[in-house]
Order: C-alpha cells, then structure tokens, then sequence
C-alpha cells in the first residue's frame, strides 16, 4: 500500500514555502518604517509612532472581491483582483479619515499555482502601494477538494489611524451642507452576482468580445480595478472640513449614503446631476433593471460621496479636479421629521 503523505494528499508545504520566498522582495517593497517584521514570520508586527497623535483611533475593515473572481477565472487574467482587495478595504476606513497602515490578505485554493499567484500578490503589492499600506503578512491556503481546480478565494483585513479630533463619523453633517460625489472607475467590485447572472448565463454573452456600448471588450470592462481614493481623501481633509464621506459600495447610494445621515436629516440626491459610465447604462438596458433596482446594487458613476460645508464645496471641487479626479455636486442636506427618511431621490 502506498504511504500516505501530505503532499499526495493534495498539499506541497514544500511549494508553498518557497512561494512565500519568491514573494518577499515585492511584498517588502510597501513596508513602511514602522514594519519591524520580515515576510514569513508567524506574525506581522508594526510600531505605532504616536508622538504625532495626541488621542489616536485604529481604524479597521475586513472585506473580499465577492463574485468578481469568477470573471477573472474565466478570462484568466489574475493581476488586478488584488487591487480591487486593497481597494474595497483601504476605501472602507478613509471615510473615517483613517491612514490606512498595514493589511493582511488571506489566498485560498485549491492547488497552488506558484505563476498566477503571483500575478494576484503583484495586484496586491500595486493597491497597497496606491494606498501607502503595508502589506505585513497573510495566509497562502492549499485546500484541495474545496476549491474547484483552478479558482481560489481572497480576502484582505486593514488597519489605519486617525487623530481623535479629525475623525469622520458624520455626526457634523448638518442641514445646507451640500454632496459631492467623486467618480467611480465603473463596477468596482460590487454587483457581480447580477452582472454574471445577467450578461454571462442569460445573455451568454463573451468575455472576450468587444462591445460597442460600452466602448471595449466586455471581460477588461468588468475586471476595471476598484479605484482607491485614499490619497485623495487624506489631501482633502489636511485643508478642509467634511463631514461625513460615503463609500458607495455593495448596496449602491440608497444603501450606503444613510449610514452617515444624522437623525433629523435627509440626503436629498439629484438624478442625473453626474456622468454615468456606459457600463450601468448597458446593464440597465440588457436587463431592463429598474432605476431603483440599479441604485441599491451598482455604484452607478459614483465611487465616494463627500458631505460638506456650503461655503468649501467650489474649493473642494478644483482640489478634486487637480488631483484628477472626477466630481459632481449631487444634492444636499435637508430636515426631515420622519425618522425612517434619511435619504430621497429627486
């Protein structure tokens, strides 16, 4: 009888180890000086330099790329689904005005292939890099016979900091304050399960085919990385005040706008006051989805929603356009009476 190993049981320490060991130049490349740990320790550690903090708040978010995997599976292209974890993380703490510091990112599948993922960790260094976040550390995960041959899962975990007092919760949202949306760079990284249900199983449509009306070919349109605002954020809030920010993620505005609303406001969005990529206008049509239906699922143009003083919203917009950004007055701060009205369409 053949001796039963580990590795014949579908696990290559072996492989896996010298895959960390291939890694650790580009990982190392995002430490900052605060990272007191090299790669392959069984923990990360980072010294939190808190001269220049009077009263600071960590800051933490967990998160994954959901369903958009599957897309990159298909089209076996891997190099940008890290991005998009470094984004739906980092973009989740910096509405509290939070520098993001370090992440952890777990990789699971089934068998390890050392050559894609390294094109998921290149990913991952290059968002962590946008984000001046440390990738610390992670976990690499061979579980054969849970994943199906060739796919694998990611998640990723956060940790920033923020000074007590320049802390963004939107408790200092008030009546008159105006909205700004800053642009998304399409799906982000929310929605799939529609999207693939709806262009890949019912319109059988090819990845791999150009589509007029959206101007490219499907698959690259749909693997777009999650853009990351953190620098952007952190310029804005060195000068001015916002109160409250919206990461307009899975649940689209009408979910993620109310979370920052005070009681006794109302975030009164305005229809078509922004430019819509032809990705949700292509969605939209092939899926005869209703506006409502696309509000609570997509981001529909807009990646972060900025709530702000009256007298700061034409300054914050020119510093948004050097920076590159693409942003649009969207609505306002109104009073409501009724509890359950945090936010209304117009």
């Amino acid at each position: 009888m053949k001796k039963v190993t580990y590795r014949n049981a579908g696990v290559d320490v072996e492989k896996g180890d010298a895959f960390v060991q291939a890694i650790k130049p580009i990982v190392e490349s995002t430490f900052r000086p605060e990272v007191l740990t090299k790669i392959g320790g069984f923990a990360g550690c980072v010294s939190l330099n808190l001269e220049r903090y009077k009263k600071p708040i960590l800051v933490s978010s967990t998160d994954g790329v959901g369903t958009k995997l599957k897309v990159a599976f298909r089209m076996d292209r891997h190099d940008t689904v890290g991005i998009d974890l470094v984004a739906m993380c980092a973009n989740d703490i910096i509405v509290s005005g939070a520098k993001p510091l370090f992440l952890l990112d777990y990789f699971a599948t089934s068998k390890l292939d050392t050559e894609k993922s390294m094109k998921v960790v290149s990913g991952i260094v290059k968002g962590c890099i946008e984000a001046e976040c440390s990738l610390i550390g992670g976990e690499t995960a061979e579980m054969p016979g849970f994943y199906k041959a060739g796919e694998y899962d990611l998640a990723g975990f956060v940790v920033g900091i923020v000074e007590d007092s320049q802390f963004i919760d939107g408790s200092n949202v008030t009546v008159g304050d105006k909205l700004i949306g800053i642009a998304s760079s399409g799906l982000h990284s929310n929605g799939y399960s529609l999207v693939r249900k709806l262009l890949l199983d019912r319109h059988q449509m090819a990845l791999e085919k150009r589509v007029e009306e959206i101007g490219g070919i499907l698959g690259e349109e749909l693997l777009r990385p999650t853009r990351i605002y953190v620098k952007t954020i952190l310029n804005l809030t060195r000068d001015f005040h916002i109160g409250g920010i919206a990461h307009i993620t899975g649940g689209g505005i009408t979910g993620n706008l109310p979370r920052i609303i005070p009681k006794g406001c109302k975030a009164i969005v305005h229809r078509g006051s922004w430019s819509i990529h032809p990705i949700f206008s292509f969605l939209k049509e092939k899926g005869k989805i209703s506006e409502e239906e696309m509000l609570r699922t997509f981001n529909n143009g807009i990646g972060m929603i900025l709530i702000v003083r009256p007298k700061e919203v034409e300054d914050i917009l020119d510093r948004l356009n050097s920076l590159g950004e693409k942003s649009y007055i969207i609505g306002e701060v109104e009073k409501t009476e009724r509890e359950q009205e945090t936010i209304a369409f117009i």
